[in-house]
């Protein structure tokens, strides 16, 4: 089947975050007298909801429910006045998804980022790009590497999964695309590595975004 739509992740994969998230969160533990983090570690702290990254972030003595969500609702707080701050697209992203979109492909974002949060993201760096969806985690919805949500984008570009490539750069990337029956392409310049990618299911990985139409079968 002819690919005829791209869903793409958004932290580590659109955006570098990193840097963001990292002094949210650090701003947090800071504020309640715990140590922080450096920005490197949150690499593999990211990519599973604000919610693990907060729980994982806190000393594990800390990680009562209730201290948890207190840690949670702060660090959107912070977050949602601080996530452009140095948030940046990768190199050559701009440049692919405007020649998707020239050849016709339908495009997405599915994120387990706050769907409000990476709404703002994407309309800030991308708002030239004509997305037919942007998705992020939201209450009604289990969170990647859960397929449900990549299947409703599929369901809304009215395109069958088999003719979908999902992009992504973490383990939870390509374990929802091979269960969502999608073609699972990894990106290397994100938070976590190659043998991760492909140990979870990479169909194709990239070594920078101009490589994706020599990398995949599109």
């Amino acid at each position: 089947m002819k690919f005829k739509g791209v869903i793409f992740d958004l932290d580590g994969t659109l955006a570098d975050t990193l840097d963001d998230i990292a002094g949210s969160m650090n701003r947090v533990l800071l504020a309640h007298g715990y140590p922080i983090h450096p920005v490197e570690d949150y690499k593999l702290l990211v990519g599973r909801g604000l919610d693990n990254l907060v729980t994982q972030s806190l000393p594990v003595i800390a990680r009562q429910p209730a201290l948890v969500s207190k840690c949670l609702a702060e660090m959107i707080a912070d977050y949602n006045h601080h996530c452009l701050d140095n948030t940046h697209l990768y190199e050559g992203i701009r440049e692919l998804l405007n020649e998707l979109a020239t050849r016709g492909s339908q495009l997405a974002v599915f994120s387990n980022k706050d769907e409000l949060l990476t709404q703002k993201i994407v309309a800030q760096l991308l708002d030239d790009i004509p997305f037919v969806k942007v998705m992020g985690a939201r209450p009604d919805l289990p969170r990647k590497p859960d397929p449900t949500g990549a299947l409703l984008i599929s369901e809304y570009m009215g395109i069958p999964s088999q003719g979908l490539i999902y992009v992504g750069d973490s383990d939870v990337d390509m374990i929802m695309a091979t269960r969502a029956g999608m073609f699972a392409v990894g990106v290397l310049w994100g938070f976590r590595t190659r043998a991760e990618l492909l140990a979870n299911g990479a169909n194709a990985l990239l070594s920078h975004p101009k490589d994706f139409f020599s990398n995949t079968p599109y």
